[in-house]
C-alpha cells in the first residue's frame, strides 16, 4: 500500500514537473517572439496615415441646444469643442508593436495621441448621454449613443442604455444590430457586451 501511495507521489511530482518546463518554454517562446516583433517594428520607417478612419464630430446632428445651462452638459460641450481641432482615431485593441509595424516608430506618439482623443471623446459621450436622460431628455441622449455606436465604442454602458431605450420603444431588430456591433469591436470587453446584451435584452 505504501509502495502504492509513492508510486503515485512520484507520478504526480513527474507530471508537475514536465508541465512546469512545458509553461517556462512557451513563457521563453511568447517573450522571444514578443521582442522580435518589438526589434522588428522598431525599425519601420514611417508610413502615411492617410487610411486611418478618422472621426469626424458631427455638431449639426447632436443635441447641442438642450441643457446647456446645466454645468455638466456644458463641461461635456467644452470636450468636444475641444476635441473638434484635433484628429480622433479609435486604436482600441491595437498595441503599440502593431502600430509601429503598420505605421512606422515615429508616427507611434501622434497615434497614442488619436487613440487619447477617442477615449475621451467616448467617455464624454456616455456622460453627456446619462446626464440627458437623467433629465427626460431621452431622445436627444439616443442621438448621442447612436454616434457614440458609430464610432465603434467599446463603454459597455453605451450599448445596455441604448439596448433599453430601444427595449421600450420594442425596436428588436435595432438590439440585434447593437449585438452585431459588439461582436465586431476589437476589446477585451467585446465578450461581455456581447453576453449581457444576448441575456438581457433578446
Amino acid at each position: 500500500m505504501i509502495i502504492i501511495i509513492l508510486a503515485s507521489l512520484l507520478m504526480i511530482m513527474l507530471f508537475i514537473k514536465y508541465k512546469s518546463r512545458q509553461y517556462i518554454k512557451r513563457q521563453e517562446k511568447d517573450a522571444y517572439t514578443f521582442w522580435e516583433k518589438e526589434r522588428m517594428a522598431n525599425n519601420v520607417r514611417r508610413k502615411p496615415l492617410d487610411n486611418l478612419d478618422y472621426i469626424t464630430i458631427p455638431f449639426d446632428s447632436l443635441p447641442m441646444r438642450i441643457m446647456t445651462e446645466h454645468p455638466g452638459v456644458a463641461e461635456c460641450h467644452q470636450v468636444l469643442q475641444d476635441l473638434k481641432d484635433v484628429k480622433i482615431v479609435n486604436l482600441t485593441g491595437i498595441s503599440n508593436t502593431d502600430l509601429k509595424l503598420e505605421y512606422g516608430t515615429a508616427n507611434i506618439t501622434c497615434l497614442a495621441e488619436y487613440d487619447q482623443s477617442y477615449t475621451l471623446l467616448a467617455r464624454t459621450l456616455q456622460k453627456w448621454a446619462e446626464l440627458l436622460v437623467e433629465n427626460g431628455y431621452e431622445m436627444e441622449a439616443r442621438q448621442i449613443l447612436e454616434f457614440a455606436l458609430s464610432t465603434r465604442t467599446d463603454v459597455s454602458k453605451s450599448y445596455y442604455l441604448l439596448a433599453d431605450m430601444y427595449r421600450r420603444y420594442e425596436e428588436y431588430d435595432k438590439i440585434s444590430h447593437l449585438i452585431e456591433v459588439a461582436g465586431t469591436l476589437n476589446s477585451v470587453m467585446k465578450n461581455a457586451i456581447v453576453h449581457t446584451l444576448q441575456e438581457s435584452y433578446q
